[in-house]
């Protein structure tokens, strides 16, 4: 069935000035029964010989109640027996008297076609602002099941059901009343998107902003080249930008809703209508190993090596996960944060401390492979570009004076801190007031610090040269703290400052479990750890990218770009050859417009996984 696609709406009118009968027949054109029709019919064809059976059926009882023709003569005119001719007119008769309405022509409604004509819209509406959502959320849910509406209609409707306006609400705020809602959100299938022209609206677009970076520093060639499992709907790159997707957002409870994944801006971000849901992204989880995760960290490390982020010194440390279930299969681990120790998994994270891009993380360590786990990041770096690491920054409990002192045959410089034992605390009590020197470092905001220093050379147990031993008193801890390290070339100013630069890797491992829910993932999504761990290192690498060459910003965590920069709704249109993404007006809107302005001059980006488009920021009208 289609309309009349020879009639257009200028000829309408310049018929309707003819009579009666031909107002009557164009009113076939808003017949919901209207059939299949020759377009390239003439008028005077399609009014002598309709193909329609509505239509035929009007003629030929318009002949035999209005003309007064015979039955045999109607049956020999339109093709019709004559008890057809008979059974018509019983049934047109019967359908007047019923009052079911024209038994031919649909009524037409004047005025503006009505949106909620039963009112389901409306209930939808009301139920969505009792789940304390904001009307651009309900836009977005109602625009992920393919109701289109305007903001302005969400808000008409909610004044006239009475609902005030909500209270301004902080980010805390929504998770935990998302996280309260009585019942879940169901939301639309997930599947690839088509490209065709459309236009929607999210509450994260700004997560968009990623997507340049991934094709300029050449990641999305990584994550397609990776050995990543796949899927029958999905191939692995769209699986792996589903998990970003979410990482980048700071969505801390998977599965207390649905809303996350009905947002489409985070389904685009993916090449999808709408991200999958919490199912699936445990299903595949399951499906990744360790060899897929390392193959993966590999692969980036070239692209922060060729890109120069990578100095000669990493930063190494552990990081506790407690794991809340039944924990027989784990092992006890120390947990700073909660001061005990705990049923838990045991991860080490290793940092560049100038540019804080995270290289490589492990979360399979044991008590038994644990001091060897240095060790094995020295392997994991040989195969890149051996040569360039010369220091290695970690903790006193990283690993063994044995181990030390394969570092130092090998000649990896090393800067750790000595365990305090009471003969050292002795040690430090006997050193007079003259021998401390009072150095001053710098910190990352230029400002700096004064402290005392005294060193001397130490003989350690199973560690065959002496080692070089710093005393650090004044750094606000009740006892000085003890520096050993094999470098004696190094300025002693500087040694200290290498092992400061450490201590910003404790803040990037409670930035992971703060902002990238490292260890906040609830049962209704589980995902094998390590695979989380590689999805966080590279969210977190994203953040680092973003923020590079931000002027003023270099050196803010995720947490505060994602607040003043990415956090944000726009309004997205799809058209042939560029994705248009309007972001609403807020304070750092100027300066991440022309940040990424900037990015797509040198480069000229279009994004392979959406359609080969041009992805295009702009301010919105709204804020």
């Amino acid at each position: 069935m289609r309309p009349i696609n020879s009639l257009q709406k200028p000829n309408y009118r310049g018929l309707i000035n003819f009579n009666d009968h031909i107002v009557i027949c164009i009113n076939i054109r808003y017949n919901v029964f209207i059939m299949k029709t020759n377009p390239n019919l003439e008028l005077e064809e399609y009014f002598g010989n309709p193909e329609n059976a509505y239509h035929k059926q009007y003629r030929a009882m318009l002949d035999f109640f209005h003309y007064k023709m015979t039955a045999d003569e109607v049956a020999a005119r339109h093709g019709y027996t004559v008890s057809t001719v008979y059974s018509m007119s019983r049934d047109l008769k019967s359908k007047l008297k019923s009052s079911e309405g024209d038994p031919y022509f649909k009524a037409v409604t004047l005025g503006r076609r009505l949106l909620d004509e039963d009112g389901t819209l409306t209930a939808m509406i009301v139920a969505l602002r009792k789940k304390y959502m904001s009307v651009p959320e309900i836009k977005t849910v109602l625009e992920a099941a393919d109701i289109t509406v305007s903001l302005q209609y969400i808000d008409a409707v909610l004044k006239k059901e009475g609902f005030a306006r909500l209270p301004r609400r902080d980010n805390e705020m929504k998770q935990e009343q998302k996280m309260e809602m009585p019942e879940k959100l169901l939301a639309e299938k997930t599947r690839l998107l088509d490209f065709c022209r459309e236009k929607f609206t999210s509450q994260l677009a700004g997560i968009l902003c990623f997507l340049p970076f991934l094709q300029y520093y050449g990641l999305d060639q990584v994550i397609a080249n990776s050995t990543y499992p796949e899927t029958k709907q999905l191939d692995r790159a769209t699986s792996i930008y589903a998990f970003l997707a979410l990482k980048l957002s700071s969505i801390k409870r998977y599965s207390a809703d649905d809303l996350w994944c009905m947002d489409r801006g985070m389904g685009l971000f993916a090449g999808l209508n709408v991200l999958p849901k919490t199912a699936w992204f445990s299903s595949y989880s399951s499906a990744v190993r360790r060899e897929m995760n390392i193959d993966f960290l590999k692969s980036l490390y070239h692209i922060w090596q060729a890109n120069e982020m990578l100095s000669d010194t990493a930063n190494l440390d552990f990081t506790t996960v407690p794991y809340w279930g039944e924990a027989d299969a784990l092992e006890n681990n120390w947990s700073g944060k909660r001061g005990k120790a705990l049923a838990s998994i045991l991860a080490l994270l290793v940092q560049d401390p100038d540019t804080g891009i995270i290289c490589y993380g492990d979360m399979t360590l044991r008590h038994a492979n644990q001091d060897d786990a240095i060790l094995e990041f020295l392997d994991f770096h040989r195969e890149g570009t051996p040569g360039t690491l010369k220091y290695l920054v970690f903790d006193s409990k990283a690993t063994t004076y044995q181990n030390l002192d394969k570092l130092n045959k090998e000649q990896i410089k090393f800067v750790t801190i000595r365990r305090r034992g009471a003969k050292l605390v002795e040690r430090i009590e006997k050193i007079k007031p003259s021998e401390w020197r009072k150095i001053r470092i710098k910190r990352a905001n230029g400002k700096g610090r004064n402290i005392k220093v005294f060193e001397e050379k130490a003989k350690l147990k199973d560690y065959e040269e002496p080692i070089r031993q710093i005393y650090l008193s004044g750094h606000g801890k009740i006892k000085p703290a003890i520096i050993i390290t094999n470098d004696f070339d190094t300025s002693l100013e500087e040694i200290v400052r290498k092992y400061s630069k450490r201590w910003l890797v404790e803040k990037e491992i409670a930035e992971h479990v703060d902002f990238f829910h490292f260890n906040r993932n609830s049962s209704g999504m589980v995902i094998k750890v390590d695979f989380d761990l590689t999805m966080t290192i590279l969210a977190h690498n994203l953040y680092r990218l973003f923020a590079r060459d931000l002027q003023g910003y270099s050196h803010c965590d995720a947490a505060t770009l994602f607040d003043k920069f990415i956090c944000n709704a726009g309004e997205i249109e799809i058209g042939d050859t560029l994705i248009n993404v309007k972001l609403k007006r807020k304070r750092h809107l100027p300066m991440l417009l022309e940040h990424l302005e900037h990015l797509d001059q040198v480069a000229g980006l279009r994004i392979p996984w959406l359609n080969g488009m041009k992805i295009v920021f702009s301010a919105a009208t709204t804020t």
